[in-house]
């Protein structure tokens, strides 16, 4: 049985202040069934895992460099990540692929590298508007997929979360039967890739996911979780997601 997981991207949101949110959202889940996840700006990663005392919440960052160290400034080691206390690390984020020009490739470093210091590898993949209304979205999602698999991935060490880039932070999502046949896709593809962890793996959503939709994305087969952005700043907005996946 695969664990359920919420996983919130902050992206480049967030202060001190905001770490008043997360006391709240742990609070509001004391005793959470599924995995909480938020990967905060990574001057955020140290505060937020210090503060949040015995509650089962995961702190992660949002990228990582593929090098555990070296001339590469502004970045930051998978390694370093740890030590500040992450434990998981979103790579691959379209966000990243687009502004930075990541290539799966690029994603495959970079989640190996976390794996190898004992970082959850969150790997994202997703389509553009073009590629779905062109037709192409399995076949860009599927090469996604298989270029980005990180050296040691297996059920305990990854995750994939299918995000349409149309749909992140648009308003727009994916009618059921549109998210159901990609996942059912990557579920059939990591079969192929790693036979021996398919079933294990957890596949997450994301894009515009929030508490009046979230019940019924979880409801779709091989939704296991979201990976959710705006609305995972705040308790108020994040907590009904939660609550809807605990009861999914």
């Amino acid at each position: 049985m695969r664990r359920k997981l919420a996983a919130g991207n902050w992206k480049m949101n967030g202060s001190l202040a905001a770490m008043a949110e997360v006391r709240a959202l742990c609070e509001a889940h004391p005793a959470p069934t599924v995995d909480i996840l938020l990967c905060p700006p990574a001057t955020l990663i140290w505060p937020m895992a210090s503060m949040r005392h015995d509650h089962p919440l995961a702190v992660g960052a949002q990228d990582c460099h593929a090098e555990a160290k070296g001339a590469h400034t502004g970045d930051i080691s998978a390694a370093m990540l740890k030590e500040a206390g992450a434990t998981a690390v979103i790579v691959g984020h379209s966000e990243r692929r687009a502004d930075h020009g990541e290539t799966s490739q690029t994603v495959a470093a970079k989640g190996s590298a976390a794996i190898a210091n004992g970082l959850l590898a969150v790997v994202c993949v997703g389509e553009t508007l073009e590629e779905r209304e062109a037709g192409h979205t399995l076949d860009v999602v599927g090469t996604q997929l298989a270029d980005s698999l990180p050296e040691g991935a297996n059920a305990d060490t990854l995750v994939i979360a299918y995000e349409p880039v149309w749909a992140i932070g648009t308003g727009k999502v994916p009618t059921l039967e549109q998210i159901g046949e990609v996942h059912g896709y990557l579920r059939a593809q990591l079969a192929d890739h790693l036979p021996g962890d398919a079933d294990g793996i957890r596949l997450l959503y994301g894009g515009s996911v929030k508490g009046s939709n979230a019940a019924e994305i979880f409801a779709v087969a091989d939704v296991d979780g979201a990976l959710v952005g705006g609305a995972s700043l705040t308790a108020e907005d994040f907590s009904p997601i939660v609550s809807a996946l605990q009861k999914a």
